[in-house]
């Protein structure tokens, strides 16, 4: 009887640390993730994917790049913007397609790298920030989806020591105290959690890991230019979203992550499935909803794409058994 109720006792433990499946974002099928080059580039929201594949692969959730490249949610552009080629796209633009053609549940936003316009604060810039997120808000909301802010990335400049380029101009990476401009978006962010808001935030785990990183590489960055974080980069901002929304599951995909099964199975050809997935289906999505930034590259057509992303996703559901077995 003894032994009896300590079974008992550990399996309600165990019970209490891992909710049930349906108790992770109750009621969400379709996700939506908005945002610039940063998004668009998509290795956090493919770490993110991962995740919910091995954690909950009897969830059928559909996950939607739609990052496009040098956006703003402020629908501010700086004087010769890409070399005087375009201005930057505004997300306004093209939102009412986006929210009306993919429908989500839920929508994660990470915007702010491009909305300071890499200059110093400037209280109508930010002012336009915050209007723009504001809005971005209200159109989700009348589309029946909820948001979950990302505070932005970190911008960390490498030391003066660079030398400008070919075309006499200093690299990105040399433009001090743009951060502190974003550290101030970040803020208002995360000020607006006492309004009821989600905000989960990377800005401020990104700083403060390049600053312990800096006591003994001083040069040490997640992005070459200052903007487009490195595969850590990303990873840690995937860790900041599964942390934030799964806190007892966070252990377990990290012990994961650096598992002998993790590092000896081949999954590579899982994650490569994952990526090949994401990739057909944000190009396409991006294709179908339009947009104005000239450049990128032109999806299938959405059934198609459709069905090539069915045909991976049936490999990587066959994959992720091995890899993670159900906890």
């Amino acid at each position: 009887m003894r032994s009896l109720l300590v079974l008992l006792l550990s399996l309600c433990l165990a019970t209490s640390a891992r909710p049930a499946d349906a108790d992770f974002l109750p009621g969400v099928k379709r996700i939506l993730f908005l945002g610039d080059s940063i998004t668009h580039s998509g290795q956090y929201v493919d770490s993110f994917e991962m995740f919910l594949f091995l954690r909950f692969p009897n969830r059928q959730f559909e996950v939607i790049d739609c990052g496009l490249p040098s956006e703003t949610v402020s629908g501010l552009s700086e004087d010769g913007h890409a070399d005087g080629k375009f201005p930057r796209p505004d997300l306004h633009e093209r939102l009412d397609r986006v929210l009306a053609k993919t429908k989500p549940d839920l929508i994660f936003a990470c915007y702010g790298m491009n909305d300071g316009i890499y200059l110093p604060l400037d209280e109508q810039r930010f002012e336009k920030f915050r209007d723009g997120i504001t809005r971005l808000r209200a159109k989700a909301k009348a589309a029946g989806s909820e948001v979950v802010h990302l505070t932005p990335p970190s911008f960390h400049p490498l030391s003066a020591r660079n030398k400008p380029g070919a075309d006499g101009k200093a690299p990105a990476v040399t433009l001090g105290g743009y951060n502190e401009v974003l550290d101030r978006y970040a803020a208002w962010l995360l000020e607006q959690r006492a309004q009821g808001w989600r905000v989960i935030d990377i800005h401020g785990p990104m700083n403060a890991y390049i600053e312990e990183k800096r006591k003994t590489e001083p040069d040490f960055v997640f992005a070459k230019d200052g903007v487009h974080a490195n595969a850590a980069g990303h990873a840690l901002m995937a860790d900041q979203i599964i942390a934030a929304l799964a806190p007892a599951d966070f252990d377990w995909w990290k012990k994961l992550l650096g598992s002998e099964t993790f590092m000896t199975t081949k999954v590579s050809s899982f994650t490569g499935a994952i990526r090949e997935r994401g990739r057909t289906l944000a190009d396409a999505w991006l294709s179908d909803t339009g947009h104005l930034r000239p450049g990128m590259s032109k999806g299938l057509p959405l059934d198609e794409a459709r069905a090539k992303a069915a045909a991976l996703e049936k490999e990587i559901r066959e994959a992720a058994p091995r890899i993670a077995p159900r906890p």
